[in-house]
């Protein structure tokens, strides 16, 4: 997911964009257990969201609560015969932590993030020269670190072509997982996020075995099992140069316990053929991520598919999708798409269509910054002040979405307790 402001061009943002769903209902109520163990009465509060969850996670499916949100006049949730039945719904998937508060990838972004009430927290994974998996936005380190600093790293600046862009940087393909650990992590947004900077050079590059190892310390701590939700990274071009990222991540997933339908860890990509290689190795639930309409995914472009995003959206492209995933992540601009000045346009039909094709829905990125925000929900003209999130956060809820990738977990957290409150989920 790259990051771009919404401006209504249908770029691959991974911020808030999308081509959208439209009413298709709102979004099913979470089960009946879920919402006492969470104390949804309570309505708003962070600690009501992260108190709660856990106890929801490790709760059998209650039919009650299909029969609430059916009372309430909701969707009942997609049921996908996965883990991912016994998690809240909607869901609040904390994107590379809590970024919206500290640096990205980081066990300080992720500590926050439950701490802000988030069910499930993100990882994008790419390797090192040594075929050690570390969790970084990308491969190239040059925004997220500071290797720039590091004299010693100087003649490793390098110009590769990925996916078909040029980018000049640092690679963590030519460094070994020992010298990334000499690396600290830094905001990769600063002109955006300058209370971030705060936290620059606090925290290492975490492998995603440190990562695991923290999600079952916190699992204990917290009582409740810590969900992973794991990108695979440009996979044809590792793949190509020797550093294939499936059957590694498959193997760190079998150390842990964490492999098979009811494993807590849900397994995403960019490129389907890497969704397809992941389910002949494990049977975690397997997401397939969307960008712009007019984009076409890595993998397409290198074995001469023609087809696009938009073709992917279409009820015979999700049926395809449903063959290997059990559900996607657009764009928010694919649900709810808007026009060139930012302004939202009516949703698209894509949420009832995925559902109907049996696929869970989880669009990135909501944050809560101006820039990130349709002008609808935006406060005042400066890009990185907030917005109101909060109803924006509510509007996809409306459409029907099953949970999002947010910067800000505590805001979706509050959004969705207000959406519950107004279904009358009790």
């Amino acid at each position: 997911m790259t990051d771009r402001p919404i401006n209504g061009t249908g770029s691959r943002g991974d911020q808030s964009d999308g081509t959208a769903g439209s009413g298709g209902g709102a979004a099913g109520a979470s089960r009946r257990g879920f919402l006492r163990a969470a104390g949804a009465v309570g309505l708003g509060t962070v600690a009501v969201g992260a108190a709660g969850v856990g106890e929801a996670a490790a709760a059998p499916a209650d039919t009650s609560g299909e029969e609430s949100g059916r009372a309430a006049g909701t969707t009942p949730p997609v049921r996908t015969g996965t883990g991912l039945d016994r998690l809240p719904h909607p869901l609040v998937i904390g994107h590379r932590g809590a970024s919206g508060y500290r640096p990205e990838h980081t066990l300080g972004s992720y500590e926050l993030a439950l701490q802000l009430g988030a069910d499930v927290i993100e990882q994008d994974l790419v390797p090192t020269k040594d075929g050690q998996l570390v969790v970084r936005h990308e491969n190239n380190i040059a925004e997220t670190t500071d290797v720039a600093d590091h004299p010693e790293f100087a003649a490793r600046k390098a110009t590769k072509t990925i996916d078909g862009q040029s980018l000049t940087g640092w690679f963590t393909e030519d460094f070994t997982l020992a010298e990334l650990r000499t690396l600290r992590a830094k905001e990769r947004l600063p002109q955006q996020r300058q209370r971030n900077t705060l936290y620059d050079g606090r925290w290492p590059i975490p492998t995603f075995r440190d990562v695991v190892d923290f999600a079952e310390r916190r699992s204990r701590t917290l009582g409740r099992d810590v969900w992973l939700y794991v990108e695979t990274k440009h996979p044809s071009y590792f793949r190509s140069i020797g550093l294939p990222l499936e059957e590694r991540l498959a193997t760190e997933l079998r150390r842990a316990g964490l492999a098979g339908r009811r494993g807590r860890a849900i397994l995403q990509s960019f490129e389907p053929s890497s969704l397809q290689r992941l389910a002949q190795l494990v049977e975690n639930p397997r997401v397939q991520l969307l960008g712009d309409a007019a984009s076409r995914p890595y993998d397409f472009v290198l074995a001469g598919d023609t087809r696009k995003v938009a073709d992917l959206v279409t009820p015979a492209g999700l049926k395809w999708i449903a063959s290997f995933a059990h559900g996607i992540g657009p764009t928010t601009q694919l649900i709810a798409p808007v026009d060139a000045t930012g302004k939202l346009q009516p949703p698209t039909t894509l949420v009832p269509d995925a559902h109907r094709a049996g696929l869970v829905l989880h669009p990135y990125t909501v944050r809560n910054e101006n820039g990130f925000l349709p002008v609808d929900h935006r406060r005042g003209t400066d890009p990185a002040a907030y917005g109101d999130a909060l109803s924006w956060s509510t509007y996809l809820y409306e459409q029907g979405v099953d949970g999002f990738f947010t910067d800000q977990s505590d805001t979706a957290v509050l959004a969705r307790a207000d959406f519950w409150a107004s279904r009358g989920v009790h």
